[in-house]
């Protein structure tokens, strides 16, 4: 995807990533996708290592921070790079938080908490999952009833938290609790970070549909946090949370269409080596699926824009979050019709992965397209489910009036 490079310097400082990823990668290099499961977890943490060590972990992150204090327009640059190289772009865990709550605490933490936590975080030392959905409050999420409660100088929580991603990998969890019972449903909420690995936390993995446990169920009952553990003000945290919702949704758009493009390609190879490239369906769907790719590497390349411009995501992110939640449906089920009955019975290696595509460079097994699928069955509902994404963009950006809710006149 080729990216604005508008900045003086922008050619060296693309030469040094370049050179960082000739280094990374061995000599026979086929992508992350042709490695064994332990060569691959090695090289990722080889990666992140090295980012770390550059401060590319978190790039816009100042240096006193772990970051490396690059602008907004050497952001777009690296991460164009290593998509294109197919490195990955530092762990799962760090969308939480680098990309979310990182760049959240920025706008709304004090200095003390920025240097006690995003050094740590940029390290490695401190992993953290994300603790906002509940059995009551998924799409609804201001319904949402862990409490957090003072005791002194901490905070006490009880409830329960769902669908929380990497849960099982983490240490920390930045965890959004009713602190004020008596405020309307939408105040009255902070968000905590509170650490894992204590009494009272109870982590329950949840097995998906492809058999994997990336989801868990998180206890809390009478779990601890320190008082001062606040990002943004108290009560005040459905604000906060909507910022964060936003680099979680915004950040995307600058790597993903490299992926989508990169994977629908090698579909592309997969229908000429079934001989399935002169099926005028399977052509008229294709040709929809390249369409919505060039979309939404347009939808990047704005994202990238407004970086450098100094905007954040906004609500606009909504739209790329249901553009391509939608479009990942779509093309895994025309990899399915293709494979036909070898869909049925998958072999070969299967996807890693349980967000969007299968590695750069993985074989086109009917695995690989099978657990992807399935996978992408969950995109229209996580992060804000396509409904949700719907009425942010009819209320937010095209000015229409907020649906009436259930039982109102």
């Amino acid at each position: 995807m080729a990216m604005p490079r508008t900045e003086p310097g922008g050619a060296a400082f693309r030469a040094r990533v370049r050179e960082f990823a000739e280094a990374m990668v061995p000599a026979d290099w086929q992508g992350i996708g042709g490695m064994d499961a332990a060569a691959r977890a090695r090289f990722r943490s080889e990666v992140r290592a090295g980012l770390a060590e550059r401060g590319w972990v978190a790039p816009l992150w100042p240096v006193e921070y772990g970051g490396a204090g690059l602008t907004a327009a050497e952001l777009v640059v690296l991460v164009d790079e290593l998509s294109a190289a197919g490195i990955p772009f530092g762990s799962d865990n760090d969308s939480f938080g680098v990309s979310m709550l990182g760049n959240t605490m920025l706008r709304w933490s004090p200095p003390a908490l920025l240097s006690r936590f995003l050094p740590r975080i940029a390290s490695g030392e401190y992993v953290f999952a994300q603790g906002f959905s509940e059995p009551g409050a998924g799409s609804d999420l201001a319904a949402l009833a862990l409490r957090a409660e003072l005791d002194g100088d901490r905070w006490v929580l009880t409830g329960q938290k769902l669908w929380s991603s990497g849960a099982h990998l983490a240490n920390w969890m930045f965890v959004l609790a009713r602190t004020n019972r008596a405020a309307p449903p939408h105040r009255g909420i902070s968000m905590l970070l509170v650490p894992l690995g204590q009494p009272g936390v109870e982590i329950r993995p949840i097995r998906n549909i492809t058999g994997d446990t990336d989801f868990n169920e998180v206890f809390f009952d009478g779990a601890v946090t320190d008082r001062e553990l606040v990002v943004g003000e108290v009560d005040q945290g459905w604000r906060v949370a909507m910022t964060l919702l936003g680099f979680e949704r915004g950040e995307t758009a600058l790597h993903a269409p490299i992926r989508f493009r990169n994977e629908l390609d090698r579909l592309l190879g997969l229908i000429r080596d079934r001989g399935l490239d002169s099926d005028p369906d399977i052509r008229q769907r294709a040709a929809w699926c390249h369409v919505q790719v060039e979309q939404l590497r347009c939808h990047g390349l704005r994202t990238a824009r407004q970086l450098i411009d100094g905007e954040e995501p906004g609500p606009r992110a909504a739209v790329f979050k249901l553009l391509w939640s939608e479009y990942h449906q779509a093309v895994t089920e025309l990899a399915l019709d293709v494979l036909g009955l070898d869909a049925l019975a998958p072999s070969g290696r299967r996807s890693p992965n349980w967000y969007h595509t299968d590695d750069p460079g993985a074989p086109n097994s009917s695995a690989s397209w099978s657990s992807v699928y399935l996978n992408a069955r969950a995109g229209t509902i996580y992060a804000g489910s396509s409904q949700v994404q719907r009425g942010i963009v009819g209320e937010l950006l095209l000015g229409l009036p907020k649906e009436p809710r259930p039982g109102s006149p």
